[in-house]
């Protein structure tokens, strides 16, 4: 079982299955007591539907719930007593039918139950007066921008409201995944979302190897790891990069973006592709690691490290760069919580989310990497956690190279899943934890994949965070946040 990740494996007959009243008590009294939602999803089951709910409790520990009901009678909603659930009662409502009753707002993720023709005709949110005017950007953006569409509510230059409908990229993910056999799936799930192969690749080989009992060795755990914080490295680089030219400030658009072509062709010597594709696989990995490559990969991590403190220095001490990103859509702790956010938006609002921290044994045991905080939530704090958060992994891959300097592990056999299983795994990519739910069948089969990309949570922060901001301050919002339309769409 890998143990650099949240892996929680259990057999379907052990997971508790209550009357959906109870359930939906349950699952509210476990939030009030502390526990934080990790996924909820549905599925059609004969003349029923069944949901699942996840959640880690105060002390670190997954435990999953289940009711079934009907389309027709369903449940009354959670959202507004719990809005962290708010993205997942509405992915419930659209992919199941099932009746959410008194739900705020049952808008759909993707429309992929419907005709994609039918977002043209959504009635997006109003606000009525004579000096409020709406702004319709999209879903077409310049460049290589993926689609999607933003509705701004204005008064004059300042935000009222902004409507995001994504879905425009929907693939149906999910239901290829039940079309394969379910140990060569690596291939697809890397392209959920290309900017965080690795970490939805680990995610994959976690639960397939936790379903067939597949146990990894500590350096190819440690191997793992290198490829997800080169990912990580790779993508604050281009974050930065892209908040610079946002901003004007050309010599970090210019400086971390050649410091990201560093990153990227680092992971690319490593395993043959500049997104880490290939890098990892069921029962091991696709990396390699000469005494040659050794010292190119030493080498890159001396440049960028030294290149990295004079450009966050210009970085961070500029007067334009701070005037221009403090306190631009601030997002406070208490709405960051409430909103179920995660990852370095978390980290930035002062949430402590981070699924390597904490680790019980693994890579990230072997070699602990420093959780990185800041309390102010705006724009001027998710650029800083990202600085932060390089230097933490650029320090961490230079120990975990020194401690562990050969990577030549076979990859071990899979062998056949385990019978009504459900494995559920969390793995820290760059952007937030991304979550993978894998349950089989009587016959080893996959019943049900579950794919949750931490965009799915945070879009709705950045809509809330541009609240009472100018509209021109929306491409440094946007680019704070840095989500993926992909990884929602699914």
């Amino acid at each position: 079982m890998s143990s650099s990740a949240v892996v929680h494996r259990v057999a379907v007959e052990a997971i508790p299955v209550l009357d959906v009243k109870d359930w939906r008590d349950d699952l509210l009294r476990r939030c009030r007591a502390g526990a934080r939602p990790l996924t909820l999803y549905g599925r059609g089951v004969d003349d029923h539907v069944l949901i699942t709910a996840a959640f880690r409790d105060p002390a670190g520990t997954v435990e999953i719930t289940r009711t079934y009901t009907t389309v027709q009678l369903g449940y009354h909603e959670l959202t507004s007593a719990v809005p962290a659930l708010n993205c997942f009662e509405r992915e419930l409502h659209e992919q199941t039918g099932v009746r959410i009753a008194a739900h705020p707002w049952l808008k759909p993720i993707r429309y992929e139950a419907q005709n994609q023709s039918a977002m043209d005709d959504y009635p997006f949110y109003k606000i009525e007066g004579k000096e409020v005017h709406e702004v319709a950007v999209g879903p077409i953006h310049a460049g290589v921008i993926e689609p999607g569409s933003f509705r701004f509510m204005c008064l004059g230059e300042q935000v009222h409201h902004l409507e995001i409908q994504l879905g425009y990229q929907h693939r149906g993910v999910e239901k290829r995944l039940l079309q394969g056999d379910p140990k060569r799936l690596a291939p697809l799930i890397e392209t959920v979302a290309g900017d965080t192969s690795v970490a939805h690749a680990w995610a994959y080989c976690a639960a397939i190897e936790s379903l067939s009992g597949c146990e990894l060795e500590l350096q190819t755990e440690v191997a793992r790891a290198v490829a997800l914080e080169l990912e990580r490295v790779a993508m604050h680089l281009s974050g930065l990069s892209g908040i610079s030219a946002d901003i004007g400030f050309l010599q970090g658009a210019t400086t971390y973006g050649r410091l990201r072509t560093t990153a990227i062709n680092t992971t690319m010597r490593l395993c043959g592709s500049r997104f880490g594709r290939g890098a990892l696989r069921p029962g091991g990995i696709g990396l390699r690691l000469t005494d040659t490559l050794r010292g190119e990969f030493s080498a890159n991590l001396e440049l960028l490290t030294r290149d990295l403190i004079s450009i966050n220095d210009c970085f961070l001490e500029a007067k334009t760069v701070q005037h221009r990103l403090r306190g631009t859509g601030a997002l406070s702790r208490e709405r960051a919580v409430d909103l179920g956010l995660v990852g370095l938006a978390a980290r930035a609002s002062g949430i402590l989310i981070d699924a390597r921290h904490y680790m019980p044994r693994g890579a990230y045991h072997a070699v602990p990497i420093e959780p990185q905080l800041l309390e102010d939530g705006d724009c001027w704090a998710r650029a800083r956690i990202r600085i932060l958060e390089l230097e933490a992994s650029l320090a961490w891959l230079k120990l975990a190279l020194t401690l562990h300097p050969t990577w030549e592990e076979p990859r071990k056999a899979i062998g056949a899943l385990m019978t009504k299983h459900l494995a559920l795994v969390v793995v820290e990519g760059w952007r937030g934890e991304v979550v993978h739910c894998v349950e089989t069948t009587e016959d080893g089969q996959l019943a049900h994949y579950k794919v949750q990309d931490p965009s799915l949570r945070n879009w709705m922060g950045l809509a809330i965070a541009l609240r009472q901001n100018e509209i021109s301050d929306f491409p440094i919002c946007n680019k704070s946040f840095d989500l993926s339309y992909c990884g929602n769409d699914l």
